[in-house]
């Protein structure tokens, strides 16, 4: 099978759709936090308004910190890839930005890789309701669609 700069096109353009889901499972979603907040403030509330809507309970709270700190691990994994891809933008060549987005997602993967097994060992703790609202968290960032309800 032949490929064509359409189909490296659509491979590319799926990449960075996985990259930008990761993120926004990772970082934002919900009411927009501050764009001026510093990249560590962004994930506390990330974590902060997590924690509140998958209502931990104190039994929870120990598995809790391992996926907080999961997700402060990652972050700190992935900023300073993302920085220097900000930081060189201008003068790198197609190869450097290939390999700095190629870096950037498997930082992305990486993360995700180790945040499933944290996560799902307190997605196992979890009330069905609680089950639910972390499935709608993940699926649609927080948001439902008026479509979906």
């Amino acid at each position: 099978m032949e490929r064509n700069g359409r189909h490296f096109t659509f491979t590319v353009a799926r990449a960075v759709g996985a990259a930008a889901l990761v993120a926004t499972i990772a970082l934002a979603s919900a009411p927009v936090i501050a764009a001026k907040a510093s990249v560590a403030q962004r994930v506390e509330a990330r974590i902060t308004q997590m924690h509140a809507k998958l209502k931990i309970t104190q039994a929870q709270e120990e598995q809790w910190a391992k996926v907080a700190q999961m997700m402060r691990d990652n972050e700190k994994t992935i900023e300073p890839l993302i920085q220097a891809r900000i930081d060189n933008a201008k003068t790198m060549t197609a190869v450097d930005d290939l390999k700095s987005y190629g870096e950037i997602t498997d930082a992305h993967a990486d993360g995700i890789k180790n945040f499933t097994p944290v996560f799902a060992t307190l997605y196992d703790s979890m009330s069905d309701a609680q089950k639910k609202q972390a499935d709608n968290l993940f699926r649609h960032g927080g948001k439902r669609s008026k479509k979906h309800t």
